[in-house]
């Protein structure tokens, strides 16, 4: 008989991504972003002070595509949240910076985020949650190895 358990798991997976987005989609909009945009600010804000990094740095830490980052940043740009500079220490090289009003926003939406994550996980207790959270760490470090 044909074990169907591993198609359980990664439909839940699955399902559990589509059902989410219907949490965090709404959550960023209400706030004039796209959840990718806010991925981005949140990568900056990371970085730590001046919170600047190069778009290359960027896409990778964010596994996107170099087309896709060049859209989520003209959008941030054009929004006034991050600013795009040359690079002082690579004159073929661009900085891509929070600005200030990018920096309040998101130390300002981090901690409402979190509370959204949050009510996703309500059903499971803590301690599940942190079961859970290795778990899906031991999974995705056996597929970074494969």
């Amino acid at each position: 008989m044909l074990d169907l358990l591993p198609m359980e798991v990664v439909g839940y997976l699955k399902t559990m991504q589509l059902i989410s987005r219907g949490y965090l989609e709404p959550f960023f909009r209400s706030h004039g972003l796209q959840l990718g945009e806010f991925d981005v600010l949140a990568t900056l804000r990371r970085s730590g002070a001046p919170y600047s990094l190069g778009p290359t740095q960027l896409f990778e830490a964010l596994m996107i595509s170099s087309g896709g980052m060049t859209n989520r940043l003209d959008r941030l740009e054009r929004s006034g949240l991050i600013v795009r500079a040359p690079n002082p220490e690579d004159r073929r090289g661009t900085l891509v910076s929070l600005t200030e009003k990018g920096r309040e926003l998101i130390d300002r939406l981090v901690p409402l985020h979190v509370e959204n994550e949050a009510r996703i996980l309500s059903t499971l207790s803590r301690e599940e949650q942190e079961t859970l959270s290795e778990l899906l760490g031991k999974l995705l470090d056996g597929l970074d190895e494969g």
